[in-house]
This record gives structure tokens, sequence and C-alpha cells, in this order.
């Protein structure tokens, strides 16, 4: 067996330049950032914010390749303090002796406490380093802010079906195996929009099975060791399971999930979060002290700390599971937003803009802006949409 079979089929079928990459259009395709980035060969420190899977890891080392900077990678998991200042020291010299730039990449940086982003944000504003980070965690959060303000933020998108489609192929190709459509559309539905979770479902099974079956699947499924790992799979189907138990009322499992992080020692905060977006996204109108709870738990979390804040999140997880949920103020919203994607900055009505001067009254702006309105007050293309639709 040669080097090739002992890599992981994700690690081997990684994509090696812009055009390889499924998904993420928004970013590379032509005159879109990544793009305009390598074509002008103008790198800057970036955070890649996007759920996992989703080409993180593989942007920055393409970027690394296509302007020939040196790249060096870390995870926030394991890396320390010293071993970023080692890399500092080194591109350094490199930059003295060979004029090569040095892309340092940070893995999952949300989890840099606030003494390590600390120590190379003075090498990330001179100059000496290109950041990149890559963090499935909202960055206002967890990366400090004078760190944040250098470093321009692109989100990744979850990859849809197709994509994931596209890339199962690529992953059964280098398999030397075939997929029938029903194993493909069940290994495309688990991963979730995680390409690499599919990938290293799909060799699991080639492994074990000389076939591809949606049986053969599953059965690959239920043989993994069951973990909870902060940086890996298991995390993030805990707190799916987490949401979906709150979502679902089922007190019983959404306490039993909370259970499960806690023991792991997962974040708190990151709980609380989940807990806080949940309220409004979920719960909403109907009950809407729920973001009260929620916010009040986080706040817990903040100043108490485990292992007493578990007791907060108890209770919050408790009321939340319990509460009436309504999702019309989320829907709404999203609605509306697909409507500014679709049509721009549409034409505000005359009779909503303020008046400023007497020029502006004569034609029409703001005519009776102190008066209560009950016609429609969206731009005339949209004059007839409802997006709010009580439940």
């Amino acid at each position: 067996m040669g080097n090739m079979d002992i890599s992981p089929l994700a690690d081997r079928i990684r994509p090696k330049s812009l055009k390889e990459i499924v998904g993420q259009g928004h970013l590379l395709e032509k005159d879109k950032p990544i793009y305009k980035i390598i074509e002008a060969d103008r790198l800057f420190s970036i955070v890649f914010w996007g759920p996992p899977g989703t080409g993180k890891t593989t942007l920055a080392r393409i970027l690394a390749n296509e302007t020939k900077a040196h790249f060096v990678e870390y995870s926030a998991v394991t890396a320390k303090k010293q071993d970023v200042l080692r890399v500092v020291a080194e591109a350094k010299q490199r930059l003295e002796t060979s004029d090569q730039r040095t892309i340092l990449f940070i893995d999952e940086i949300h989890r840099f406490n606030k003494a390590q982003q600390d120590a190379f944000l003075p090498y990330v504003e001179d100059g000496t380093i290109i950041l990149i980070g890559a963090t499935t965690e909202n960055p206002s959060f967890r990366i400090i802010s004078p760190l944040l303000s250098r470093c321009q933020v692109f989100v990744l998108n979850e990859l849809s079906e197709k994509d994931l489609e596209k890339i199962v192929d690529r992953g059964a190709k280098e398999l030397a195996i075939k997929i029938p459509a029903k194993a493909k559309d069940f290994l495309v539905n688990y991963a979730n929009g995680d390409a690499r979770q599919a990938l290293n479902v799909l060799e699991t099974t080639a492994k074990l099975y000389q076939e591809i079956t949606v049986e053969n699947i599953k059965s690959a499924l239920q043989s993994k060791f069951l973990r909870y790992d902060r940086a890996g799979e298991e995390h993030y189907n805990t707190i799916s399971a987490f949401i979906k138990s709150m979502r679902a009322s089922n007190t019983d499992a959404a306490l039993y999930y909370l259970a499960r992080m806690v023991n792991a020692g997962e974040d708190p905060l990151f709980i609380a979060r989940r807990m806080v977006v949940f309220a409004s996204e979920d719960i909403g109108l109907s009950q809407p002290t729920a973001l009260v709870v929620a916010n009040s738990v986080f706040r817990a979390c903040e100043t108490i700390g485990y292992p007493e804040c578990a007791i907060n999140l108890a209770h919050g997880v408790t009321y939340l599971s319990q509460a009436k949920k309504d999702r019309s103020a989320y829907n709404a919203y999203f609605t509306a937003m697909e409507d500014v994607k679709q049509h721009g900055n549409l034409p505000i009505p005359l009779k909503l803009r303020n008046p400023e001067t007497k020029l502006m009254k004569g034609l029409g702006y703001g005519k009776n802006y102190e008066k209560y309105d009950t016609g429609s007050l969206l731009p005339d293309q949209l004059k007839n949409k409802k997006y709010y639709l009580k439940p």
C-alpha cells in the first residue's frame, strides 16, 4: 500500500487551485474577493468563518500556494505561545533574506485566549506575518477587537447538496468505487453540508464493505467509536441534537445532551450563545421573555463559570424547551432579506422620506410625515408583499 493510501481521503482529493473548489462562489468566482486577492497578489490578514467541512483550510493553503507565500499551519488546540513567536522570528528572517511573505494559519483561532492573541497582534500589525484564522464561531465573540480590526472576515457558506454530490463523486473516483444514487443521497443528507464528514464516512464504508449501499453506510456509522471531541464532528453532532431537542420541546433529551457537553468540558459560553439565538429564532414572539432568560444564562456563565454555571444552563434549557415555539419573526426577516438581495435598493416612497428643505416638501418628500399611514409603506415594486404571517 503506497503513501496515497495512508492519508485520509479528504486530504488526498483536497483541491489544489481555486478552479477545483466546489462551492463558495461568492468568494471565488471572477472579480470576487479571494479571486481578486490572488489576481492582484495582495495578501492581508483574514478570518474565514463558516461551518465545518466547507473549505477554510483548503482556501488558506491555496492562497499561500498561489501567492508563493511560505505557509505555516497550527491548530489553536495544540499551539503554544512560543510556537507563534518562533514562527514570527523565522518570518522576519525570511523577509530579510528572500522577501518572501509568511502566512500563519491558525485553525480554530477562537480557542486562543486573549494572551495568546495579544502575542502575535504586533506582528500582524507591522506585516511580519499574514494571519489567516479559521473559525466556526462568530469572530466578534471570540477574537479580540484589536486583532479582528486588522483582519478581513470572509463568511463561508454551508455546502449545498449539489456541491456535496460533486465532492462525493470525486471521492468515489479516487477510491475506484461506484456509489448508487440512493446511497449518495443518504450520505449527502447525513453529512449536512460538511464535505469532510461525507468523505470520511464514504472511506470508512469502502474499507469495511465491498459495495456502497445505504445499509452498509448505516453499519459503518454505527461502528464508529462514540466520543465527544471539542474539535471534531461529535462536537457539532451533539450541539445539533441539543438544539433539535429544545425545538421539539423534548426537555429530557435537551438536558441529556446538555449534560454530555458539560461533562466533556464544552465552553459554557458556546452553549449559552446557541441558547440566545434559539430564544429569538425558535421561540420568538410566542414568549418574548425567553430571550431575557437566555441572556441572563449567558451572563451567569460569563461571571460564574464552571461548575456552578451548569445549573444556570440547566435552568435555561428547561425553560426554553418548555416554551411555545414561533418562528414567524425569523422567517419574516429572511424572506425580506431575499427581496433585498434580489431587488437591491428600491426607491423609498416619497411620503416616507424625511423633508429637510422646502424644495423637498415641494417635490412631495415627507407629505403627511407626522401622520399615521394605514396603506403600504413598502417600495412600489413590493407594495403587496407580506413578510410577517401571524401563526
